[in-house]
């Protein structure tokens, strides 16, 4: 007997002490927190945390391991606020609908999953799609599939014939009358029911569409959608069960009901006015702008046949103004987190939102937080992300370049850590 735990005691001893770290050599580290770089750096990685932060190349061990980006810009992981991971703009995009089995959404889903983590998205927010992107969400976690950290709000909410009324555009007899249950909820007691719903999907959030769109197949983009009693009921439902809602809006009025009501962020936000800014401020509601998105679409509606001719007007109206807005809003200091509404352009390149945001005004440094600490604090998720600190998961970037003073090196990613778990890197 003492002979056998002898040897378990060494055992044990031999495994704890061959725990191996990783030492990242960063020769450039913008943290996501200050507002200056910091130049050779050290960051030590133990199994999914970041353990230390340390001036200096620092010695790994022998039994650890050392990734050298000295001639790199290190960042923390970026975050995309605003994705649709089932889908991607195509000429074909609205037939789908009628074509698509739930498993086409999802092998499609994991090809764009990889190419978003592969090009330094290591979070991202799916904002409404069928509900296969909860499985995706599942399949990621698992370790299925290789894709950023997914938090998605499964199916949007709207109100009958609102911009995520999945049956817009048919004819009658395909069109009926969806409920609930298919996201669709009118007054009070169905917004409350439309929620719970999420929660028994899976849902990580709610995600609303307080006014009209751009690409539905409906005559308004700016419309409002919700009363503010509706919206409120969505809220305070959202509360019960621990989630955030994020509001599609471009037009005023809609935006303006939503903040009263408490929401946690208004996306695109395209007619934001004097009032709505206002109220952002006072309620401290986030704003993600999707500014590649409004560039996407305006250029797709010049191409014959690609959108339906009630949507052309639409994108290529509200498309060329959200960069005005989005200019306005951060000089009045309304708080910024990047989103980018990619789907509705190709998946990969997230990183254009960074080139807009700079191009409007922004200070490549704020850019850089919105896509970290700002959106890790609107995902609710600061004390685990959105910076390199102690304690933090894992989730880093590097790039090859200063992005502080080239704006095309966010698209030059060649390493990607994700929870500790290299996927990129510049040295196979």
């Amino acid at each position: 007997m003492k002979k056998l735990l002898f040897t378990l005691t060494c055992f044990c001893f031999v495994i704890v002490s061959s725990a191996q770290k990783t030492y990242i050599w960063c020769g450039t580290l913008i943290d996501g927190i200050s507002n200056e770089a910091k130049t050779n750096m050290t960051i030590v990685i133990e199994k999914n945390k970041i353990s230390a932060v340390e001036n200096g190349f620092s010695t790994a061990g022998t039994a650890d391991k050392t990734i050298d980006l000295k001639t790199k810009t290190v960042t923390p992981g970026w975050i995309d606020m605003h994705v649709h991971m089932e889908h991607e703009t195509n000429p074909n995009r609205y037939m789908e609908t009628f074509t698509f089995n739930p498993a086409d959404y999802a092998f499609q889903s994991v090809k764009f999953s990889e190419v978003t983590l592969l090009t330094g998205f290591t979070t991202v927010r799916d904002l409404g799609g069928t509900g296969v992107n909860i499985s995706l969400r599942n399949a990621i976690n698992k370790g299925l599939i290789k894709g950023p950290r997914v938090y998605t709000a499964g199916k949007s909410i709207a109100t009958t014939g609102g911009h995520a009324d999945p049956t817009n555009g048919y004819k009658k007899d395909l069109m009926g009358d969806p409920g609930p249950t298919q996201g669709v909820a009118n007054g009070v007691d169905e917004c409350r029911e439309a929620v719970r719903q999420r929660y028994k999907d899976g849902s990580d959030l709610i995600k609303i569409t307080a006014t009209g769109g751009v690409l539905s197949v409906a005559k308004s983009a700016s419309n409002p959608q919700f009363m503010e009693d509706e919206v409120k009921a969505i809220v305070e439902t959202a509360k019960d069960y621990g989630f955030k809602v994020a509001v599609h809006a471009h037009g005023a009025e809609g935006m303006k009901r939503a903040i009263r009501a408490g929401v946690n962020s208004i996306e695109h936000g395209t007619y934001m006015d004097d009032e709505a800014i206002a109220l952002f401020k006072q309620y401290g509601t986030w704003y993600v702008p999707t500014l590649t998105a409004g560039a996407a679409v305006a250029d797709s509606a010049k191409k014959p046949g690609y959108y339906p001719e009630l949507v052309i007007p639409k994108a290529l109206e509200i498309g060329p103004k959200i960069k005005a807005t989005f200019a306005k809003a951060y000089k009045e200091g309304v708080k910024i987190a990047f989103g980018t509404d990619a789907g509705v352009f190709k998946h990969g390149m997230n990183w254009l939102e960074f080139v807009k945001m700079i191009e409007a005004g922004m200070t490549a440094m704020d850019a850089i937080k919105s896509a970290t600490i700002n959106a890790a604090d609107l995902l609710g998720e600061k004390d685990n992300l959105g910076s390199i600190e102690v304690g933090k998961w894992a989730d880093i970037v590097a790039v090859d370049g200063d992005p502080l003073k080239d704006s095309q090196v966010f698209g030059k990613v060649i390493f990607v850590m994700k929870n500790g778990v290299v996927y990129k890197t510049p040295n196979p």
